[in-house]
């Protein structure tokens, strides 16, 4: 573990990571994020979220996404991030969280009522000891409480102060949209950002979702670009590694999913275009995302150092050749 009373910063951080903007916004993104969804305060404690996100800093790496929720208890990755971000250089970070899912007992501890998303912005901001996050999000749509409502809640966190641009996540392209005009009509703060699921795996978002965030001029940071590591190496054997995610924490059914599911030969297949491209499955994986413009960072997990490392090293190849896309297409077609 980094000694933060001594650790120095590598002066080189910012040479070799791509920055990209985030749609019209002035925001810039690095290519690669750093996420603490169930790693940091979950089945991973502080002295590895230290070593992590020092290490991706090192590496150029700006941009840590949290949300209310991650950790176990939920709050907890807030904290553990929070007490490592005291030691770091803040103007030089951009730092996220998400309001959305359930947090407290009653009627106002989850959603998007403009009750929520103020009380969890300030019990996010109380965990992470800092008086603003550079993103908010709105976790995931609200089938109840108007997108009137939950926008200028969101409008409200940045006149306040907490937070400087806002987002959602989850929501689909006619909801996104519906969400822009609603910016619009009212004179709110515009959304900067948009956070989906995209992978090999899972490429509706091809069609259903990047055409709106790419004419409203909004950013895409995506998460699970390696389907929680079933678009990496270690699964590809047929025995788990013990200190795993997998292992670890989803359970015996979902480990047996992971081991003998009926991805597993796409899987194969997609990792031998890696090899031949000189990559991990990871690496390709994450160069695939990169290789749309419409997409501003893709949001990586970590529970090791050489994790950051391996999937740092996607930046030096995000080139596709055609034949390389119509065989990927072919192992895993677009959903429409």
């Amino acid at each position: 573990m980094p000694e933060q009373d001594s650790y120095q910063f590598a002066e080189n951080r910012y040479d070799t990571m791509q920055y990209r903007r985030t749609g019209r916004s002035g925001l810039m993104l690095p290519a690669i994020s750093l996420g603490a969804w169930e790693t940091f305060g979950g089945y991973r404690g502080e002295e590895i979220a230290r070593e992590c996100l020092y290490r991706a800093f090192d590496l150029g790496i700006t941009h840590f996404d949290l949300a209310n929720n991650y950790g176990r208890p939920p709050g907890n990755a807030e904290t553990v991030v929070g007490k490592v971000l005291k030691d770091m250089p803040r103007d030089e970070l951009i730092i996220s969280s998400k309001a959305g899912y359930r947090m407290w007992p009653g009627p106002y501890g989850e959603w998007l009522s403009k009750k929520y998303i103020v009380a969890s912005l300030d019990q996010s901001l109380k965990r992470l000891g800092l008086e603003y996050v550079d993103i908010f999000y709105a976790h995931r749509p609200d089938p109840q409480t108007p997108l009137e409502e939950t926008m200028a809640a969101l409008d409200l966190v940045v006149r306040q102060g907490k937070a400087l641009y806002v987002g959602v996540s989850n929501f689909p392209g006619d909801q996104l949209e519906q969400a822009v005009q609603v910016t619009k009509q009212m004179g709110l703060t515009p959304i900067t950002i948009h956070q989906p699921r995209y992978n090999l795996l899972d490429r509706d978002k091809e069609h259903n979702l990047f055409d709106h965030t790419v004419r409203n001029g909004i950013g895409v940071i995506t998460f699970s670009p390696l389907a929680q590591g079933f678009l990496s190496d270690k699964y590809l054997g047929t025995n788990l590694p013990e200190d795993s995610r997998a292992a670890e924490w989803w359970g015996r059914k979902a480990n047996e999913d992971v081991v003998t599911g009926d991805e597993l030969s796409k899987i194969k297949r997609l990792n031998k275009i890696a090899q031949e491209r000189g990559q991990t499955l990871a690496q390709m994986a994450l160069a695939w995302n990169l290789r749309l413009p419409a997409v501003t960072s893709v949001l990586i997990g970590a529970s090791k150092v050489a994790q950051i490392e391996e999937n740092v090293a996607a930046l030096n190849n995000l080139e596709f050749s055609e034949e390389e896309l119509k065989a990927i297409d072919e192992i895993v077609p677009r959903t429409f």
